[in-house]
């Protein structure tokens, strides 16, 4: 019976710094912002053909 209160006592510590953790991150900003910065790599290509299609169409009327 002392095993039960001993692996609950310490599963409660666990628990604890867990949130603990959890409440750190949290005000330190760690997930401020978490789906942009996934699906910005989908649309980096996109940016690049576009820059580069606005500077060949500026390249042209200069000529």
């Amino acid at each position: 019976m002392s095993v039960i209160y001993l692996l609950i006592s310490i599963s409660i510590i666990v628990a604890i710094g867990f949130f603990i953790a959890f409440i750190r991150a949290v005000k330190t900003g760690q997930y401020d912002d978490d789906y942009t910065p996934s699906v910005r790599m989908l649309f980096d290509d996109e940016l690049i053909q576009s820059k580069a299609k606005k500077a060949k169409t500026e390249s042209s009327t200069k000529l």
